[in-house]
């Protein structure tokens, strides 16, 4: 089964790109390639560039605090378990003290970094690191990649407390939502939102051998899914079949 997610709004937009440039870090640190971490490197800086805005910090600690409302009331209930309660809350507790304890912006430390700043400035620049531009930085990619690796992990360092925050808050959002079996009748479904309830994202599971790509749009009263065909070319064109898919909307 292959998985699509779309987010219904922009702040689940971002939460997404940065789980996605997270787990691309922590895949790229593991390596031992010097180009690994190059691009271990530049995914820092991407982080940095997605974390600067400047009301994400105090919306992450919004959400926590939220959950951990929500949770709480649910003390006493026979049908909730005490222990697995436990368990969320004290992640979400965890993962707020770490976020409310971070100084400043995710990854704001590396800003004094001056060498650091000095490879950021050219990195978007084609060829721009080449060892007569950066001859400092050359001189890192050929230290011992176990090296190189703790260096990656001590600049890291300061961008946990966001990637835990964002593991604990996605991880709520999706196990909100209970999957369902639909059919996209000669590739086209659409369902309509049920009022006064506002959904935050949705997932697409496809069998990866129907071979299609779906299209997915939606907003707080419909959700879209339309059926692609790619092409050999790569382009996409509408498939006309009845194809099955899970379909989940998580709140």
């Amino acid at each position: 089964m292959v998985l699509y997610e779309y987010p219904f709004n922009e702040s689940i937009r971002t939460m997404l790109r940065l789980e996605h440039l997270f787990d691309r870090l922590g895949q790229l640190m593991q390596r031992e390639a010097p180009v690994d971490h190059h691009f271990a490197l530049v995914t820092i800086f991407e982080i940095m560039d997605v974390a600067s805005r400047a009301d994400l910090k105090s919306d992450l600690l919004k959400e926590l605090e939220r959950h951990r409302s929500l949770l709480q009331g649910y003390r006493g209930n026979p049908q909730i378990s005490e222990a697995a309660l436990d368990e969320v809350v004290g992640r979400i507790d965890h993962a707020f003290d770490g976020l409310n304890q971070l100084a400043g912006k995710a990854g704001q430390a590396l800003a004094s970094n001056e060498w650091l700043m000095s490879i950021r400035s050219r990195i978007n620049i084609p060829g721009g690191t080449c060892e007569f531009d950066l001859p400092g930085y050359f001189a890192w990619q050929q230290h011992p990649a176990e090296s190189r690796r703790a260096d990656l992990g001590r600049w890291s360092t300061s961008l946990m407390p966001l990637a835990e925050a964002l593991h604990v808050l996605l991880g709520l959002l999706r196990d909100s939502g209970a999957p369902q079996r639909v059919v996209a009748v000669n590739g086209q479904f659409q369902q309509s939102l049920p009022p006064g309830r506002s959904y935050h994202l949705m997932r697409v599971r496809i069998s990866d051998g129907a071979q299609l790509v779906p299209e997915i749009s939606g907003h707080r009263l419909m959700a879209m899914v339309r059926m692609m065909q790619p092409e050999a070319d790569g382009r996409l064109r509408p498939s006309s079949g009845d194809t099955e898919f899970e379909l989940t909307l998580c709140a």
